[in-house]
C-alpha cells in the first residue's frame, strides 16, 4: 500500500494492485474566493499550487468522491478527468450528480461493501461538524451536509479507512470498533465557519482517534490548502510531540508518501 498526500483531502492510493484517486481537488493556486462566512477571510483557495502536474494525479484506475463539496471535487477536476474513469459516489443521489458532468462509469459505496476488482470498499458514516448552525451554513450556501468515508479491504493489504470530513464522533468510533482498521486518514486541518465551529477534525479529535485505535498508524491530511482551515502543520505537530504520539500520527507535506 502507498498513500501519497496531494493537497488538501486529495490522495493517491495505490491498494492491491490498482490506484485511487480520492476527493480530486485540482484547481490552480488562488483560484476561487473565500469560503463565505468562515475563517480566514483573507485567503483565497486553494493558498498552494499542487506539487505534482495533473496528468500524473489522474492516472489513475479509480476516483473515490466522499462528498460533492468544492475542494473535494471542483471543475478542474471534472474537465481534467477521462469521462469512461470508474467513479465512486457517496450514495446514489451524488452518483446521479457526478454522471450529468459526463461520466460513464459511476457506483456509489455501500456500508456492506461495493467491489472494484477483489478490493472490497465499505462506506462510513461521520459528521461535517455538529450542530443546527453548521447544517443551516451548508444549507445556506445551497450544500448538503452529509460526507462519508470508505474502508479498503484486500486479502493482502491492511485495513485502510479513509474517515473523510468529519469531526471526532460516534460514527467515526463505530468505524474504528467494526473495521477495526491499521491505517487511518484523517482530515486534519480544523476548518472553520461562523462563530468558529469546526467541521473537520482538528487536533483534540486527532488525539480521540488516536485513543480510538493506538495501534494503528494515523496520517494527517486535508491541512494547509482552503482559508477555513485554521490548524497548521507546526502546531499539529507540536500537540502531537507534546501529547508523546509523533510516532502513532504522521503529517505528511503535500507530495509526500508513505508506503506500508
Amino acid at each position: 500500500m502507498k498513500i501519497q498526500q496531494i493537497r488538501n483531502a486529495t490522495l493517491i492510493i495505490e491498494y492491491a494492485g490498482k490506484k485511487f484517486l480520492i476527493d480530486p481537488f485540482l484547481a490552480d493556486k488562488d483560484k476561487y474566493p473565500a469560503f463565505s462566512q468562515s475563517a480566514n477571510q483573507n485567503k483565497t483557495s486553494p493558498w498552494v499550487s499542487l506539487p505534482i502536474s495533473i496528468d500524473k494525479i489522474i492516472n489513475v484506475d479509480a476516483v473515490i468522491v466522499t462528498h460533492l463539496h468544492l475542494d473535494h471535487f471542483d471543475d478542474a477536476a471534472k474537465e481534467a478527468l477521462p469521462k469512461d474513469i470508474k467513479m465512486f459516489a457517496q450514495n446514489k443521489e451524488e452518483a446521479e450528480e457526478i454522471r450529468k458532468f459526463g461520466f460513464q462509469d459511476v457506483d456509489y459505496l455501500r456500508e456492506d461493501g461495493t467491489y472494484f476488482g477483489d478490493i472490497k470498499l465499505m462506506k462510513t458514516k461521520g459528521q461535517h461538524g455538529i450542530g443546527e448552525k453548521v447544517v443551516k451554513w451548508f444549507h445556506d450556501f445551497g450544500m448538503s451536509e452529509v460526507v462519508s468515508g470508505v474502508v479498503f479491504n484486500h486479502m493482502n493489504e491492511k485495513a485502510l479507512y479513509i474517515a473523510g470530513d468529519t469531526v471526532w464522533c460516534d460514527e467515526v468510533q463505530e468505524a474504528i470498533e467494526s473495521h477495526k482498521p491499521e491505517i487511518i486518514v484523517l482530515n486534519a486541518g480544523d476548518a472553520q465557519i461562523i462563530d468558529d465551529l469546526s467541521i473537520i477534525m482538528g487536533k483534540k479529535d486527532v488525539y480521540e482517534v488516536y485513543k480510538a485505535a493506538p495501534n494503528a498508524t494515523i496520517i494527517a491530511s486535508h491541512l494547509e490548502a482552503v482559508n477555513h482551515a485554521t490548524l497548521s502543520r507546526e502546531e499539529l505537530k507540536s500537540f502531537l510531540s507534546e501529547n508523546d504520539i509523533s510516532s502513532n500520527v504522521l503529517v505528511p507535506d503535500d507530495g509526500e508518501a508513505y508506503t506500508f
